[in-house]
């Protein structure tokens, strides 16, 4: 009586054996395979000095194509007869920030109240064509002093920095073969990239730049951001 309980009682043991090896396969089977890579290097395509009519529709047709977003900095005043061109930045999902609305250092730095209102000068040409209040501004020529960032700040603007160049303000007469390996050598070593360019009219080798450049950094497996 014993031996047959005993047997009884492995018999037993052995079915659940079989049933939790069978349905720990399934739930193997099915369960979605995660993996856990490194954080992706992000690289900022901004743009300055625009809008223009070819050059900034060259780089926005390749932005398009390779479903890119960048990031913007206008020029108020050269938004004028380019409203079409700064409603499809809108409308396509791209950033559009305050740069300046007369790009002319000798007025816009000439006065905390100068500089607050060529920035609010140049926000609300923007916001009356897109309909979008921008938040973001980059100082043209890089800024000045340390109150007028916090100018900036107090009128609720994330002021963008770069931290790398393609060079089609610093290299003259550069192509655009020049222009990508400039862009890939300042970032080099970043892991995070503000890639400063200019799409004023200009800045053709840029436009023509642009699909290299963003093939590099792709193949390099970062991924592009907008602010």
């Amino acid at each position: 009586m014993q031996k047959r309980n005993g047997f009884y009682i492995l018999a037993a043991f052995a079915i659940i054996l079989m049933l939790l090896a069978h349905f720990s396969g399934r739930m193997a089977a099915t369960a979605p395979a995660f993996t856990f890579a490194s954080e992706a290097r992000e690289v900022y395509l901004t743009f300055d000095d625009g809008p223009s009519t070819v050059v900034t529709g060259e780089i926005l047709d390749t932005l398009k194509e390779e479903n890119v977003k960048a990031t913007f900095f206008l020029v108020g005043e050269r938004i004028d007869g380019r409203e079409e061109v700064v409603r499809r930045m809108a409308k396509e999902g791209h950033t559009i920030g305050v740069h300046s609305m007369t790009h002319r250092y000798d007025m816009i730095y000439s006065s905390p109240e100068a500089l607050a209102e060529d920035v609010g000068k140049c926000a609300a040409r923007i916001e009356k064509v897109t309909g979008v209040t921008p938040r973001v501004y980059r100082f043209p020529g890089g800024g000045r002093h340390a109150r007028e960032e916090q100018l900036l700040k107090e009128m609720g603007y994330r002021i963008v920095w770069w931290n790398a160049v393609n060079g089609d303000s610093e290299i003259a007469h550069a192509d655009a073969e020049t222009l990508a390996k400039t862009a890939l050598s300042t970032s080099a070593g970043k892991g995070q990239v503000v890639l400063l360019m200019h799409d004023r009219a200009d800045c053709t080798e840029t436009a023509k730049a642009l699909p290299a450049i963003i093939a590099a950094f792709r193949e390099e497996g970062c991924v592009f951001r907008a602010f």
